[in-house]
């Protein structure tokens, strides 16, 4: 049942993406000129109707999606125009949009949905956010594929390959599928949020995909390489490594970090760190949350006092919401010296140095023609980067970031991640044939 509470919370700003919600609005119009709920009732008769009427939705719906596409691309050539001082038409009408690194072949990709979903047969439901969403990452598949190679793919843990706190074991359906990106010589940067310092604790929830690589007798030792672990979102870089116990290998920060990263100073990483803190016990005292303090050497946040205690979303999304405004406002954060990331993780709450934009351009550049110690121009391109998340909303999200570094795609659970790759190597599979 769909309750007040669902309602409200869906309607809040920060829950919502703009982009989305305004191709929501637009299709919402021939929904309800071409619906016809009526037909439903004629009987026989009626089935002709609902032919007549799913063929025109699904018309309307097309030119719509062609119509945004055009606006896209216009988009992009205005981004690209550095002598234009005036925003794109898109940009007006959708403020918050960002940069796009490819087409967004958007007719297309409603189609491929519509096959799958029966959106224009619905009656009674319109589209909704999350056809728009799938539509999206299919045009975003199609465009890396067809306009381009995909060199890198990275991907967050939690939700994108596992369930929420779970590992990935050997069983997932997601593990041959990973596997056949490398063996399509696709390099896999996974991009996440855990911030652990040694290699065992990231074997322990990666076991299963480590243990198939090192196991898969057609993988070459390149192909195998080619998988590293960003973790604190920017702060840890693990290789695989056939000759580890734990199968990886912490990579010396010198080896990897970017010039921007090197000039962050320990001393502006702490100050930032203390403000977060701070922030932290004042939301666990005011709002009486049933949590403790963590503080790590690149990140604080809150944890559960019982691992069996859920605290509630509404307090998890205030908590972010209030130390990222602190962040902003403190001395630390107006000097944007540091970055930072503030996050709702669904069982707690943490700031991270550095976000995922950050862990995607690590991974851009350690997999470049010098191995992480070239030149910018040798760096993989974001229009050659596909990185796949959960979390997009502009507020209390870390996966938001990455797209403005590369591609993406937004998934609700890793078995969507799973039709989201066999989509993925279906598009690369015909253009390789």
């Amino acid at each position: 049942m769909t309750t007040r509470y669902r309602v409200e919370y869906a309607l809040k700003t920060h829950r919502r993406d703009q982009f989305i919600e305004w191709i929501k609005g637009l299709l919402a119009v021939p929904f309800v000129l071409y619906s016809q709920p009526q037909g439903v009732f004629e009987g026989q008769d009626g089935s002709n109707v609902l032919t007549q009427t799913r063929e025109e939705a699904h018309r309307r719906y097309s030119e719509i999606l062609r119509d945004v596409e055009i606006m896209v691309d216009d988009h992009i050539a205005n981004q690209n125009d550095l002598d234009n001082p005036f925003p794109s038409k898109l940009k007006l009408l959708v403020p918050s949009i960002g940069p796009f690194f490819t087409r967004l072949p958007l007719e297309a990709a409603f189609k491929f949905q519509d096959r799958k979903r029966y959106i224009s047969s619905r009656r009674f439901v319109s589209p909704s956010f999350n056809d728009i969403r799938l539509i999206l990452n299919s045009a975003q598949i199609m465009a890396v594929t067809t306009y381009g190679t995909l060199q890198l793919a990275t991907f967050d843990g939690d939700v994108t390959l596992y369930d929420d706190g779970q590992s990935l074991e050997p069983s997932s359906p997601v593990i041959p599928r990973l596997i056949d990106l490398l063996r399509k010589n696709v390099k896999i940067g996974i991009v996440t949020a855990a911030g652990y310092t040694t290699a065992d604790r990231y074997y322990a929830r990666l076991h299963g995909l480590l243990d198939s690589i090192a196991n898969d007798t057609d993988l070459t030792p390149t192909q195998k390489q080619s998988l590293v672990v960003m973790g604190g979102e920017a702060n840890y870089l693990f290789e695989f490594d056939a000759d580890s116990p734990h199968l990886l290998s912490p990579v010396p920060i010198s080896r990897w970090l970017t010039p921007e990263m090197a000039s962050w100073s320990e001393s502006d990483i702490t100050s930032l760190l203390d403000v977060a803190e701070a922030a932290l016990r004042d939301c666990i005292k005011s709002l009486n949350l049933p949590a403790t303090l963590m503080r790590k050497d690149r990140a604080v946040g809150i944890i559960p006092v019982n691992p069996e205690i859920r605290i509630p979303r509404e307090s998890l999304e205030e908590t972010v919401l209030v130390v990222q405004k602190i962040l902003e406002l403190s001395t630390a954060g107006r000097s944007r010296k540091v970055p930072f990331c503030a996050f709702n993780g669904g069982r707690d709450v943490f700031v991270d140095i550095g976000d995922k934009s950050w862990g995607v351009t690590v991974c851009q550049r350690w997999f470049s023609a010098l191995h992480g110690q070239g030149r910018e121009e040798d760096m993989i391109k974001g229009e050659n980067t596909l990185h796949v998340g959960d979390q997009f909303l502009s507020a209390g999200a870390n996966d938001f970031r990455a797209r403005s570094v590369g591609t993406t795609a937004w998934i609700a659970s890793p078995a969507e991640t799973v039709e989201l790759l066999d989509e993925l190597a279906e598009l690369m599979g015909k253009k390789m044939s």
